[in-house]
């Protein structure tokens, strides 16, 4: 069994805690450990927060009203998408993928100690497994996607699929 959902959000500061507790329900009716969903929900609320503050498409003088966050929870792993339709990030050396997304680095700068912003990404660097910034080729906007893998809660109960719990053994 996998879980999966997308929500299409308006580029709003109160759609952010929306995303972030919709994943932090999805992770505890599943059985995952807290700490593991809140690492997730935090970068999460990284990626939203981006999408929200830069994510207008300047294209046509008019900011897009919206972005997109899709996880998906898959056995030992949990993958989280948020796309935009801003300006995406800087074209250095592009990359395509294969997917519609192409890479693209972000610039790595550092924030200074008192700064307001600017460590966001980094900070998703920091709490998933596998981070992957890019631009959506075509469309315009960016795309940052990032993984973590799973563990279960303790008392989560065995599942045969290994969903809320470790895999229940058959014999």
């Amino acid at each position: 069994m996998s879980i999966w959902w997308s929500l299409h959000l308006r580029r709003e500061a109160a759609s952010v805690p929306l995303a972030r507790r919709l994943l932090l329900g999805t992770m505890e009716t599943a059985g995952v450990d807290p700490d593991v969903s809140f690492e997730l929900s935090v970068a999460l609320t990284e990626a939203c927060a981006n999408a929200v503050e830069h994510g207008g498409d300047l294209s046509d003088g008019e900011a897009s009203e919206a972005y997109r966050v899709t996880a998906y929870l898959d056995g030992e792993t949990c993958r989280i998408e948020v796309a935009d339709s801003g300006p995406g990030f800087p074209t250095g050396s592009r990359v395509s993928s294969g997917t519609g997304v192409s890479r693209a680095a972000p610039a790595a700068r550092r924030a200074a100690p008192d700064a307001e912003h600017g460590r966001g990404l980094r900070l998703i660097e920091e709490l998933a497994d596998h981070v992957q910034f890019g631009n959506r080729t075509g469309r315009g906007g960016a795309v940052v996607s990032f993984d973590k893998i799973v563990k279960w809660r303790t008392d989560a109960p065995p599942t045969l699929w290994g969903m809320g719990g470790p895999p229940l053994a058959l014999t």
